[in-house]
């Protein structure tokens, strides 16, 4: 005699997200193709600063899952990209905090001098305050080519040091008013999680922007994002090929049509290539070591792949002006 222990409607049904052609209920799965590699993602390192609530990735002042991308790893990919004639023209950044790299700066020098627009996600602390010289002086060269998307999880000190813990609110106005006064092009990324719609997080969020005078529009879906939240461990449906018709969305408008990210792991002795900021650990999601293998279509085969992109209509990137 066996027991069936029926699975909470809000956790993920474990028979989900298992096989990569099929879905639990028999079902084609939808896959999405690489029509051209216009945003190339490093992962600097996990380590961070922080040890933020339901951070997807895990980060902390211990995570070393994914070490340091050195300089040198990342101008490979750069010539790589000069050499396939790919169409690529912004380079990003995430970690971890990125200005935790002992690299960063000249990471960044290395992509803006060759002509790239850049992206760096941070939480405006302390770690990149420690590099204030290198960012002014990359300001002063590259003007707006480069972009600095701060992590404020809120509107509000009292919800947003709730994620990411005391003090940290104010630690991130001080960069954010920092970046603001000394002309850096700035985004701002908030989180949905709070049971308010998108009109009113827009507009306290412009009323902030307005009282600390940081020049981001609030209304623009990329000056400010508004990231839907990413628990693998919550349910969601699997996406087949015939939703793409019954929600009336396109595939080229997933993150992994037009990106890719690069991650070095620890023990490895060279980076891997995979889909997208959200897929760092999982091997089954690799790509390949260079960009010309990482082409192939991408299978939604992980509950971020629905949550996040296609039923949340989320991307990391930023659209050219």
């Amino acid at each position: 005699m066996s027991v069936t222990t029926a699975v909470p409607e809000d956790q993920l049904d474990p028979a989900k997200f298992r096989d990569p052609d099929v879905t639990a209920n028999g079902e084609r799965r939808a896959s999405v193709g690489l029509d051209a590699l216009e945003t190339l993602w490093f992962n600097t390192g996990t380590l961070c600063n922080l040890t933020c609530t339901n951070c997807y990735i895990d980060s902390s002042p211990t995570n070393d899952r994914l070490v340091y991308i050195s300089n040198d790893e990342v101008r490979t990919y750069l010539d790589e990209i000069e050499a396939l004639k790919l169409p690529t023209t912004e380079i990003a950044f995430t970690g971890g905090e990125p200005f935790m790299n002992p690299e960063i700066i000249a990471i960044l020098e290395s992509v803006l001098a060759g002509g790239f627009r850049c992206l760096v996600l941070t939480n405006a602390m302390r770690p990149m305050m420690k590099c204030t010289d290198g960012l002014l002086r990359l300001r002063e060269a590259y003007g707006d080519r480069l972009t600095i998307r701060v992590s404020l999880d809120h509107y509000s000190q009292p919800l947003h040091d709730l994620l990411r813990g005391k003090d940290s609110w104010a630690k991130t106005m001080l960069g954010l008013r920092w970046l603001a006064a000394n002309g850096l092009r700035i985004n701002v990324a908030g989180r949905t999680c709070w049971g308010e719609s998108e009109a009113v997080m827009r507009d306290a969020f412009g009323r902030l922007f307005a009282a600390e005078s940081v020049p981001v529009d609030p209304t623009h879906p990329e000056q400010l994002v508004l990231f839907p939240e990413m628990d693998e461990t919550q349910d969601v449906p699997e996406i087949t090929v015939d939703c793409w018709d019954i929600l009336d969305v396109d595939p080229s408008a997933m993150m992994c049509a037009t990106s890719r990210m690069v991650v070095k792991r620890k023990g490895e002795d060279r980076p891997v290539v995979v889909p997208c900021t959200l897929l760092p650990y999982d091997k089954d999601f690799e790509l390949g070591h260079t960009l010309e293998s990482a082409g192939e279509a991408v299978k939604l085969n992980h509950p971020h792949c629905a949550r996040f992109c296609v039923l949340g209509g989320g991307s990391c990137s930023v659209a050219a002006d």
